[in-house]
């Protein structure tokens, strides 16, 4: 079964997210008989997964959830508040196994409370067949037995008739499994394998779709060929546990009239044989020959082979700047039209790459309205969350590392943003508080948006707590800005909350979120007004791996500063450039912006020069900009990132080097460390 855990832990995910989903629309449209159908869908495909790959308990689980829904779509129990809640915490358990599975284990997990909360909920209301999912009768084992011997096609006999001549055995064994049986299918899977090992299976009733479906009561037959014993076959099935009683027959086919053997068009409850069946399918596909087929287009990639796939094409990317070099110093004709050609193909194929790597944030997206309802629910809050954007693509790094923060900043607004349903009512507000998630693409970048309509910052808390956790001083207060004070709830161990809670008040939260973000290459901003709410924007690269740069030269060095951070290049008079503060700067379209000497700040041994003129590159931060000082701009390049690993890890302003096409290495500049 090893080959299909990848397959099965991928499948059980979608359908616990599904399951989730689902049951939050549900909540809102209780009568809402279709989603309890496609909520009991996924537990049902999720239980025979689980049944079919051996994790018993988390097949158990669903088992006793599929009953509660049952019951539901049956009418035989109504929708609740209170009932959801256990359901919800019962798909927590089951998300909790699959984590486990997932990590090696076996998906074993305490879960006696929440079983115990399912039946209740079934024993309170009486339901006798909550556990029902059949739709159909079949009958008895000896009426199965009848219809087995009356629905045998012509090849069918034919191969008992050629195996009773070689004097092999015929049995038809009636197989009955006990009624608290939970899992059939499981048990029919592995009755099944016992009879292939010990001979062939010529015919089953039900017929083998319906069995693996469980559409059957407790019992079925099967039509054996083999050289096993009669009773050494009996013993063998009975040792599949949760099976009740195992009747094996001897079958002669001189007990079949000559109108029974004669060649069948369909069976007796009206389901086609198989050779009827393959006498359609052979017509369907005829028919079909003279079409256009579509199938399934997509295939599930492991993330790995993606990367591996990235790593090859960066080095093709170096390889490509150095041909790229080699040919301007040259001056080959045809070797420069052959390397344009070759670059043209490599940004295509580039661009395939990317988007191979880029998903759905929505995969980030679709565990937050789980999580704020329980989160009012905790709090006591009535919020109504709205995502919009949630198809916006972004690169799977990112998305791997985005999920957490995003906990954080939406825990954050619902616990210190929205208020209490009576705070709200008090200000003249609707009860139920608004939070919205949007996600959208502008240029090279996403842009991800938290908005509340709740009380907002309070900047006079927010100062006064800074100031007594040694973070600012009482003179500075004065002379902050609206965007300035609120950043400092960002600071480390920041927290304006009376009380510590299970959501937040311990001082944990924001600071890693605004770490997280800019080692992503990314800035958070906040925008807020008391008592009309906050938005919280995140801006993040599109992709980490593949940027684009301005190489700039510092005395024999060479520098790449991305292009994401940069406002514009500007070349100024050394008489334009004025101090403040004993620092240098420059009036940049009416704004005062501090210089930065790349030589000073990266300790490059300098050589003595004369020049009337400076080089500056204006980079900026949020709202706050600076000018790196160089001695010449090279021009604009795509570069492959490479980390400088951990040994390097903590070089101040530089995230990263790549390997130019002449060979060298450039560092690449972190400017947000620049900036602040």
């Amino acid at each position: 079964m090893n080959e299909y855990l990848e397959v099965f832990i991928e499948e059980s995910k979608e359908h616990i997210q599904a399951l989730n989903d689902n049951l939050l629309v549900l909540e809102k449209n209780p009568t809402d008989i279709g989603m309890v159908n496609e909520i009991f869908r996924s537990a049902h495909t999720l239980k025979g997964m689980s049944a079919t790959m051996g994790y018993q308990d988390l097949a158990n689980l669903t088992h006793k959830l599929e009953n509660v829904l049952d019951a539901v779509r049956n009418n035989q129990l109504k929708v609740s508040s209170e009932m959801l809640d256990v359901v919800f915490e019962a798909v927590d358990h089951l998300e909790e196994m699959v984590m486990d599975i997932a990590s090696g284990g076996e998906g074993k997990r305490n879960v006696e409370t929440v079983v115990t909360k399912l039946q209740a909920i079934e024993a309170g209301e009486d339901i006798s067949n909550a556990s029902s999912t059949q739709k159909e009768v079949v009958p008895s084992s000896t009426q199965s037995g009848s219809e087995l011997s009356s629905s045998l096609d012509e090849f069918e006999l034919a191969v008992l008739k050629e195996s009773e001549e070689k004097n092999f055995n015929i049995f038809e064994l009636n197989v009955s499994l006990r009624e608290d049986c939970m899992l059939k299918a499981a048990r029919v899977y592995m009755v099944f394998e016992i009879l292939e090992q010990e001979g062939e299976v010529i015919k089953s009733n039900p017929l083998v779709q319906d069995l693996e479906e469980e559409n059957f009561e407790q019992s079925f037959s099967v039509l054996l060929v083999s050289k096993t014993d009669a009773e050494v076959l009996r013993q063998k099935v009975l040792k599949v546990s949760e099976i009740e009683e195992v009747l094996v027959q001897p079958f002669s086919l001189a007990d079949i009239s000559a109108k029974q053997q004669a060649p069948q068009t369909s069976s007796t409850n009206g389901t086609p044989t198989s050779n009827e069946s393959a006498t359609n399918n052979a017509s369907s596909s005829a028919k079909e020959s003279g079409n256009v087929k579509i199938g399934n287009k997509t295939i599930r990639v492991n993330i790995d082979r993606l990367d591996a796939l990235m790593n090859l094409f960066e080095e093709l990317v170096i390889d490509r700047g150095r041909l790229e070099q080699i040919s301007l110093n040259l001056k080959h004709n045809e070797l420069q039209e052959t390397v344009e050609r070759m670059s043209r193909i490599s940004g295509d194929l580039q661009n395939i790459i990317l988007n191979m790597r880029m998903v759905p944030i929505d995969q980030v997206f679709n565990r937050f309205p789980r999580m704020v309802r329980q989160l009012a629910k905790d709090l006591g809050k009535q919020i109504n969350l709205e995502i919009i954007g949630a198809e916006t693509e972004l690169d799977r790094t990112v998305i791997d590392e985005i999920g957490d923060p995003l906990v954080h900043l939406i825990r954050n607004s619902l616990d210190h943003g929205v208020e209490t349903p009576e705070t709200r009512t008090a200000k003249g507000k609707p009860a139920e508080g608004s939070l919205t998630l949007k996600a959208y693409h502008s240029g090279n970048h996403v842009f991800i948006e938290i908005t509340d309509d709740g009380a907002g910052i309070n900047k006079e808390k927010v100062i006064n707590k800074a100031i007594s956790n040694g973070i600012i001083k009482e003179e500075q207060a004065s002379s902050l800005t609206d965007q300035q004070v609120f950043e400092l709830i960002m600071a480390s161990g920041f927290s304006t909350a009376d009380k510590i809670s299970d959501v937040s008040g311990r001082g944990v939260g924001l600071d890693v979120v605004k770490n997280t973000i800019e080692s992503l290459g990314g800035t958070i901003t906040i925008e807020s007004e008391q008592d009309k709410g906050s938005v919280f924007s995140i801006q993040l690269p599109l992709t980490l791996s593949i940027i684009s740069v301005l190489l700039v030269e510092v005395q024999k060095e060479k520098y790449a500063v991305p292009l994401s951070s940069i406002i514009e290049t500007v070349v100024v008079h050394k008489d334009d450039i004025m101090q403040a503060h004993k620092k240098s700067v420059i009036d940049f379209r009416g704004k005062v912006v501090p210089l930065i000497p790349l030589e000073h700040v990266f300790q490059v041994p300098e050589q003595l020069k004369q020049d009337d003129y400076y080089s500056i590159v204006i980079v900026r931060k949020g709202e706050k900009m600076a000018g790196l000082i160089v001695d010449s701009f090279i021009g604009q390049q795509e570069v492959v990132l490479k980390s400088l690993g951990e040994y390097l890890s903590d070089v101040f302003a530089i995230s990263g080097a790549t390997i130019l096409g002449d060979g060298q290495v450039a560092l690449i500049i972190d400017s947000n460390a620049l900036v602040k």
